[in-house]
Formats: C-alpha cells, structure tokens, sequence
C-alpha cells in the first residue's frame, strides 16, 4: 500500500502532492514501483495537525479518486478519513478499501456507513477521541490491549454486516516507544489470525527518535522491521518507500517458497 497524502501539514511530504498533477505523477510513481493499493489521504493525522470538517476533506479530495481511478484503473484505492461523509463520498467517486484510523469511534455513523457501502475496511486501534489519539498511553500488557479492542470492535462490525476487515495495530499513535517494539515482537499474535493484518510503520518517531535520525534516514531499520512483521505473518504494509518495501516482500516471498 503506497502512501498518496493530500495534505499541505504531513509529517515528511506535507504540501507535495496537494495538486492534481503531482499526485497523479505520485499515484504513478508508486505503481511503477510495486504498489497495489494507493492510500489517499486528505488529512495528516500528525500531532498538531490542522483539523478539517468532512466538508474541507471533500473539498480537498475534490477529483482525485475519480481521475486516479481513470487513469489507472487496474489500482485499488483506500481512503484514509474517519468521517462517514467523507466514505459516502469516496464510494460514489468509485473507492475500494475504507482506511479509518479512529476505529469508528470519532464519529458514530462510520460502522453503518461502511456497512452501506459493503467495502472492505482498515480497523485502527488508537485511543478514544480526535483529542486524545496521540496522548502516550503506557498498557500493562500492550498485545492484550490491542487484541481486546480489537475482539469488541470486530464484534461491532460483524454485526452490522462488515465482514471484510483488516486490522491495523495502530503505530505511532499513542504508545511509548517500548510497546510499540513489543508490538513489533508480537505481530504474530495480533488479530487472532482470522483477519488479515496491515502494518504501518513508515517514517514513524518510534523508529527514528531514538535513533536521532529524521523520518527519512531509517530506511535500512524500517526495511528489516518490515522483514520481521512479515515473517510473522503481515499482509499489506503501508509505506511511503514503495521500492524498498516491494524488494523486501520479494525476498521474503522468495525464502518462503
């Protein structure tokens, strides 16, 4: 899954893309490289980050789904919001996968809109509210945490007939650097092994903060925690170095065969 942010404010390629232009050349960069899925995102999730209406993410997106969808229609296109507006939108502009950090729990219409559109949907785990997703949360034991919230909110989804869920264990938001390494070490016991897991670990502080490096100076320690998620199990990754993940999945699929 590659990375397209349409945002003026992301962390490392705030204000790149935030044309139609360049990230229709971006979209295209990132298939040429290996992606399969592009991830469109109209709001940074960074800490401080400007907080837009569904409104403002509707207007920003504008039409980005469509014409990416035009011009490579073999791609799959998630949308990255956690507003149910904005999922009504994207479904009609013709999206595949809804990607909704907040876990339904920003905005209560998000479960029955996604089950409207019977689309596939990314499950976050990450604290309760908008205000609170980045406040440093220590856990007495972060894999039980993650699994439990996982077990409530898939039991939500199931019952509103969502039954095409991927989880994502949510790093970097709201957890100290330890837990997310002990989530690292324990991929393989997150999600039960019923759903498919997403990891998304590009460019995130856990990895380059204690390195003193930037975000984008880890490439070689993201590569090898990729390779780790991956022996335990991983299906997609969400990255922003397409390239560098895809040589890291064809080694890895060449070992397992």
């Amino acid at each position: 899954m590659g990375i397209l942010n349409l945002t003026p404010d992301s962390f490392s390629d705030g204000g790149q893309f935030n044309n139609e232009k360049s990230a229709l050349e971006h979209a295209e960069k990132l298939l040429k490289e290996g992606a399969e899925i592009i991830d469109i995102g109209p709001q940074s999730t960074r800490p401080k980050a400007e907080y837009l209406s569904a409104e403002d993410e509707i207007k920003r997106i504008g039409n980005m789904i469509s014409l990416t969808k035009k011009e490579f229609p073999e791609v799959l296109i998630s949308l990255d919001t956690f507003y149910s507006e904005t999922v009504k939108f994207g479904f009609n502009e013709g999206i595949d996968i809804v990607n909704d950090i907040s876990g339904g729990q920003f905005d209560e219409n998000m479960f029955d809109a996604v089950a409207k559109t019977k689309l596939p949907y990314i499950l976050m785990h990450v604290n309760p509210s908008y205000e609170t997703m980045h406040d440093k949360i220590k856990f007495a034991d972060i894999t039980l945490s993650v699994n439990q919230y996982f077990s409530e909110k898939t039991n939500e989804l199931l019952e509103r007939g969502v039954n095409d869920i991927i989880l994502d264990p949510g790093f970097g938001f709201g957890k100290t650097v330890e837990d997310q390494m002990k989530m690292i070490n324990e991929v393989g016991f997150l999600g039960f092994g019923k759903f498919p897991l997403l990891i998304g670990i590009s460019r995130k502080s856990f990895i380059y903060k204690p390195l003193g490096k930037s975000p984008l100076e880890i490439n070689e320690e993201t590569q090898q925690l990729h390779m780790k998620v991956l022996q335990q199990g991983a299906k997609i990754l969400r990255v922003h170095d397409v390239a560098e993940a895809k040589k890291i999945l064809d080694e890895f699929l060449n070992k397992s065969l």
